[in-house]
């Protein structure tokens, strides 16, 4: 996946990675003091739409924390390979 890796950033005395895909959706993956599991070397894991929060996918309608490593790749694979129907608000794959 870091073929589709867009940015990497310090944030908050931690690290965010960005990633998108050519489906229009990405996802924000973070582990700072605040995040879901940083205590423990956690990832947390934000899907996006055109870059912005999206909380209305099959994936999952919030947050996701407490993520190793293989567990942040194969969420990002699920993004990857999402689709929207805009006008109807099908989800295919």
């Amino acid at each position: 996946m870091n073929e589709y890796l867009i940015e990497t950033n310090n944030h908050m005395e931690g690290i965010q990675k960005v990633y998108r895909f050519p489906n229009g959706y990405g996802a924000s993956v973070i582990k700072h003091k605040g995040s879901y599991g940083y205590k423990k070397g956690l990832w947390e894991l934000a899907v996006l739409h055109e870059g912005e929060l999206c909380y209305d996918t099959e994936i999952t309608n919030d947050v996701i924390g407490h993520l190793n490593d293989p567990e942040v790749d194969n969420i990002l694979g699920q993004i990857y390979r999402l689709w929207k129907i805009k006008k109807d608000v099908r989800w295919v794959r």
